[in-house]
Formats: C-alpha cells, sequence, structure tokens
C-alpha cells in the first residue's frame, strides 16, 4: 500500500530516475518533473528519460576496479540504472556499455508504468518552497531554475568544461586498415576496432590536431568572469591532451600495448579504438576522442587517422559547461542541505562525476527524501562503501579547490591492515569489504520498508 507521504523529483536523467525509483520502490508517492520535450538543454536531443549525452560506456565492470565495483553496488541495491544497463547491453569487452537509445526507453517504460510515479512534462522554475524535493535538473540546469539555486546557495556554484566524443558510421570504416582486437585479449575481440598508426602518420595527426581550430564558446558555455575555460581532468578535449606533449596521447587514448596488428604481430606505434555503440554494430565511439574542434576540423583532421579517411560521422563531437554546487559544508552524507533538510540534491550538479556516480547519488538521495516523508531516520552509507564514499568526498571534503570526482579506491575508507599481493590484491579486498557491508545495509534498508513487495 502506498503511503500518504509524497517527493518531489526534478529532473529525469540518470540521478533523477534513480531517486524516483528509489523513493517510489520505498512506497512513497513521488511527483517527478521533466521539461523535455517541450524544452531541451543545449546537450540533449533525444526525449526520453536517462540520455547518455556523452559516451555509451559505463566504464570497468570489474569489481577490482572503483566505478566496478560501484556498479556491483547498485546492483545490489537494485539500482533501476543497473536493470536497464544489462538489459541493453552491448559488447565492449570488460567495459559495460550500452545501446544508448534502448538504455533510455527501458528506463523511461519503467518509470511511466510504475504506480507510485506521476510524471509531469514541464519546467520548474523555482525550488520548490514546501514538501520534500530532489533537485537532479542535471550540470546544464535551465537558466531560470539554476538562478534560484544559485540564491539559495549564496553563490555556491562553480563550472568545469566537458566534451563528448565523435561517432562514426560503421560502414565508412576502412576494414582493409582497421582491426579488431581487444587489448591484451581482454573480452570479445570484435568489441573494438582499432585504427593502427606508424610513427609518420601519428606526428603528421598530432600536428595538424594541436593546430586545429576549436570552436568559439556559445554563451551558455561562457560566464562574465571566465576568460578561459576550466576543463574536467577526467573528460579532457583529445586536442588539449596533445597539448600537453607530442606523446601524451600515445600514453594515454592512443596507446598501442596490448593491440599486436594481425599482419605481423608488432604493436603500432599508436592506435586509435573504436568501440561499439550500438547492438547492431553500426556505430563505432572514437574512444578517448572527446572534442570541441569545429566540425570542418573534426572531418579534416580525424579523416587523417588510417582507416577513418573516408568517416562519416553520425555525431561530432561537441564540448559544454557543466554546473555543479561547492557541495562540502553545504550538503550532507545524505545529499540534503544542511540548512534546509527537506530539500536534496543528486547527480553532477553535486560534484559527483560519471554516469554510474550520478546514478548512485540519486539513489541515496531518493531513499533518504522517503525516509524523511515517513518519519524515517537518515541512511548514511559508510565511507567502507564506494556509494558511501562518494557521498562522505562530496559533503566534506576538506581542501581548499573542490573538483568533481569519479569512483576511485582513493576516498574509501582505508583498510586496517596492509594487503599483500600488490593493487589488484588490495582492491578485491576493498570490493570484498564493501560487498559485504553493503549486503548488510540493504537487508536493512528493505527490512525498513512497508510498501509490501518481496525486494530480496
Amino acid at each position: 500500500m502506498m503511503h500518504a507521504e509524497h517527493i518531489c523529483v526534478i529532473g529525469a536523467g540518470l540521478a533523477g530516475c534513480e531517486a524516483a525509483w528509489a523513493a517510489a520502490e520505498f512506497g512513497v508517492a513521488v511527483d517527478l518533473y521533466e521539461m523535455k520535450p517541450s524544452k531541451y538543454t543545449p546537450a540533449h536531443h533525444f526525449p526520453g528519460f536517462a540520455e547518455l549525452v556523452c559516451s555509451n560506456s559505463l566504464r570497468s565492470a570489474d569489481p577490482a576496479n572503483a566505478v566496478g565495483l560501484l556498479k556491483e553496488e547498485l546492483t545490489i541495491l537494485h539500482s533501476l540504472m543497473m536493470e536497464a544497463a544489462y538489459a541493453s547491453r552491448v559488447p565492449a569487452g570488460s567495459a559495460l556499455a550500452v545501446d544508448r537509445v534502448a538504455f533510455s526507453e527501458y528506463i523511461s517504460r519503467k518509470i511511466r508504468s510504475h504506480p507510485g510515479i506521476t510524471v509531469h512534462e514541464k519546467e520548474v522554475l523555482a525550488v520548490p518552497k514546501d514538501g520534500i524535493t530532489v533537485i537532479a535538473s542535471g550540470p546544464l540546469t535551465a537558466d531560470a531554475l539554476a538562478e534560484d539555486i544559485a540564491g539559495l546557495l549564496g553563490g555556491r556554484m562553480l563550472s568545469f568544461y566537458d566534451a563528448a566524443a565523435p561517432i562514426v558510421d560503421a560502414s565508412s570504416i576502412d576494414m582493409g586498415t582497421a582491426y579488431f582486437a581487444s587489448r591484451y585479449g581482454k573480452g570479445n575481440p570484435t568489441d573494438y576496432l582499432n585504427c593502427p598508426m606508424n610513427r609518420e602518420e601519428y606526428e603528421a595527426f598530432y600536428q595538424a590536431l594541436v593546430s586545429a581550430e576549436t570552436a568559439p564558446l556559445k554563451a551558455f558555455d561562457r560566464t562574465a568572469q571566465e576568460s578561459e575555460p576550466a576543463v574536467f581532468e577526467g573528460c579532457m578535449p583529445v586536442e588539449v591532451m596533445a597539448g600537453r606533449g607530442q606523446d601524451t596521447l600515445r600514453y594515454g587514448p592512443m596507446k598501442p600495448v596490448g593491440l599486436p596488428m594481425p599482419q605481423n604481430g608488432k604493436e603500432p606505434y599508436a592506435v586509435v579504438q573504436l568501440r561499439r555503440e550500438n547492438r547492431e554494430g553500426s556505430m563505432y565511439n572514437m574512444v578517448g576522442f572527446q572534442t570541441h574542434l569545429t566540425f570542418g576540423e573534426q572531418r579534416r583532421v580525424f579523416r587523417m587517422i588510417p582507416g577513418l579517411q573516408n568517416a562519416a560521422f553520425f555525431r561530432y563531437g561537441v564540448m559544454h559547461r557543466n554546473t555543479y554546487i561547492r557541495s562540502p559544508g553545504v550538503l550532507t552524507p545524505t545529499y540534503a542541505m544542511r540548512t534546509i533538510p527537506q530539500l536534496f540534491f543528486a547527480g553532477q550538479m553535486t560534484g559527483v562525476e560519471g554516469y554510474v556516480e550520478s546514478a548512485a547519488s540519486g539513489y541515496v538521495a531518493g531513499i533518504n527524501a522517503a525516509r524523511l516523508a515517513c518519519g524515517a531516520p537518515p541512511f548514511v552509507f559508510p565511507r567502507t562503501t564506494e556509494i558511501g564514499a562518494l557521498a562522505h568526498y562530496v559533503s566534506g571534503w576538506s581542501g581548499e579547490d573542490f573538483q568533481p570526482m569519479n569512483a576511485n579506491f582513493g576516498i574509501i575508507e582505508p583498510l586496517p591492515a596492509k594487503i599483500k599481493g600488490g593493487k589488484q590484491a588490495r582492491n578485491r579486498a576493498y570490493a570484498e569489504r564493501s560487498l559485504s557491508c553493503i549486503r548488510e545495509l540493504y537487508c536493512e534498508l528493505s527490512g525498513n520498508t512497508d510498501s509490501g513487495k518481496d525486494n530480496t
């Protein structure tokens, strides 16, 4: 039976959908507001919920990797995002990648059909003054709401710049040059296409890349106080990375190791990897090639890559501004405002970075908003878990320069004793401790709901 209590969730991206789903599954009625399809941000184009704007990859699926561990935690917690990801998965080696249309459609269908969620297709112009609210309007929150949030926070809003990689028509790739292989033979060898370069080809490409024209920042991408964009290290435009040194790309997205060429068994001097973008294999994403070059320059420079000389682009790379809150001291580890406990934030605007991280923050905010609506105490995930470590980083980081953060083992609570066997053994020990804790916490959480559902 549904509780009389209800909450409001603003934004139907990954964080908003996860918050709405978690709260509704807890047994609280949810009003979910989404301004699409009547209005879009400059980075969004698809009318469905949980649109993946950048890559279609959710990154590593290995629990010995921090984001892989976060995925496992969310799976145990019955995350909607993880359910949708596995239902729409496409081959990507050891990574978890999805067909982004199927992924969005799955989540949209589940949200719209949930009896506890009412969807309102309208823009919210200001933070609601009454009731319990989760704001998950994203890093490109529409101007009116963004201004209201900034006023509420006393100007504690920051910006960084995010970029997306081009998507190539598979039929335009020269398969006489490109070859299928996953690094070190991990995963299915057909998950990735590789475009090899010799030294001469790489050096010519490098010179063209670093001298290429970038697109001017649009009005929404620049503020009056910004003379140069502040680029996030985890999603850096390829031309910015190249500007750090001639061999930087060869140690980054163009690293050739573990990808021997089939004709001679030797590793190329550099390689561009293309990851399958959809189930049909008709589209490929240029891995690590987020860019802000003009579209014309992208055609010119990227067609210098062997195998892509006749490339047709379904989508060119784009760059846009992401806005986030200076969250330490403003939010609690439940993502609630310290001064307004009934107001929660979730997603990239809190300072978490990445698809999985955004969904994780949405889960924590949603379950705690639901608990507040029911009169239950807050549920704080411990730093021994990755989901808890992110929440504690966002709310309690004590340095001078707060920056968005991906899931990593550096923010998780240290192990009580030194682990023999190197980094992998240590990471697996982190994972074992975390997943054991999450299973216990889920039993506690599901025992607190009286929605009548069997969540085991």
